[in-house]
């Protein structure tokens, strides 16, 4: 019996959804303000604050994708 692993249960694999989330977010922001600013509240909340966590931390954000890139690899 194979138990298959979710990214709740690996601490990398969670860092690295959390990450894909934010940059995502950030770059639909970027294209799309008035849909992502419409949903400030409610669970389409998560990815309007998520766009502004990529949006004022950046550099860290940036740093944070270039050190799971190169772990991943």
């Amino acid at each position: 019996m194979v138990i298959a692993q979710t990214a709740l249960f690996n601490f990398q694999s969670l860092l690295l959804v959390i990450l894909l989330i934010i940059c995502t977010s950030t770059y639909a922001h970027s294209h799309f303000p008035g849909i992502m600013d419409r949903n400030r509240s409610g669970v389409f909340g998560i990815f309007w604050k998520c766009a502004r966590i990529g949006e004022r931390l950046s550099p860290y954000v940036s740093i944070c994708c270039i050190v799971m890139a190169v772990r991943t690899l």
